[in-house]
């Protein structure tokens, strides 16, 4: 009877067993869960890929204010006299750019310094000969273009000898730089279907866009610069404000696809 028993447990404990490993076998061949399809394809998604470009966007404007640096320099045996006589120019050069309907307000000093000198014509000085030079420079803003020649003669008949970048912008130039920057965009655009039909893909989203920041969110083209000294020789001369090119440039990032 004790035989007939224990060979009926044993026949349980693998029938037992035999169940056990058949629920396994089922539970690692069953289809897997949503969440776990997810996942096993966030694994084998390729990578996105994307092309960067530069767009640019021209626009050409006629100017509506000029700038210029209008300065006095001078050499003196003492600093006293040297500061003395740059500002006793420089009060003629700003009273002569009033004259001339230059607000006040659009004159700023610039630049003021004083060096003691050392080396003469011949090469260097004696040790109780030193020089002072005084440079005294004033930045103009000359929103009347059509005076431009007058403002410049008028400051160096009153002393001034050094001018110097005189240059041409607006006096307001979002509303260009908007048409430029819509240039741009479309520029980056063509570019980047370019490259794309190249290696037979097409242009997706745009994923980023920044804008390559130069003067004054721009930059102007086909300014007038230069030096006049009143001692090299006579007046300003003519200056023509002509035209000037606002350019844009923007970094387009886009994906592909």
């Amino acid at each position: 009877m004790k035989s007939k028993f224990s060979a009926n447990t044993t026949i349980g404990l693998v029938a037992t067993m035999a169940l056990l490993l058949f629920a396994v076998f089922i539970a690692n061949t069953a289809s897997p869960t949503p969440a776990a399809m997810a996942r096993e394809e966030s694994l084998t998604a390729t990578s996105s890929h994307s092309v960067t470009v530069v767009g640019e966007g021209i626009v050409t404007i006629e100017p509506d204010i000029a700038t210029a640096s209008i300065g006095v320099e001078v050499v003196r045996p003492t600093v006293r006299e040297a500061s003395v006589a740059a500002q006793s120019i420089m009060d003629e050069v700003q009273a002569a750019l009033l004259s001339q309907s230059i607000n006040e307000l659009d004159i700023q000093t610039q630049h003021y310094s004083i060096f003691a000198e050392r080396f003469g014509p011949g090469g260097l000085l004696a040790d109780d000969d030193v020089r002072y030079r005084v440079s005294n420079t004033v930045f103009i803003t000359i929103r009347d273009l059509e005076s431009i020649g007058d403002v410049l003669d008028a400051a160096i008949d009153a002393g001034a000898n050094n001018i110097y970048g005189v240059d041409f912008s607006l006096a307001d130039p979002a509303s260009v730089e908007s048409e430029a920057r819509a240039d741009a965009v479309a520029d980056a655009y063509g570019k980047a279907e370019e490259l794309a039909g190249i290696i037979g893909v097409s242009v997706g989203e745009v994923t980023g866009i920044s804008e390559i920041i130069g003067q004054g969110g721009g930059f102007f083209g086909g300014n007038f610069s230069r030096m006049a000294m009143a001692e090299m020789g006579g007046g300003a001369g003519p200056v023509s404000p002509g035209e000037l090119n606002l350019t844009m440039q923007l970094q387009i990032t886009y994906e592909l696809r």
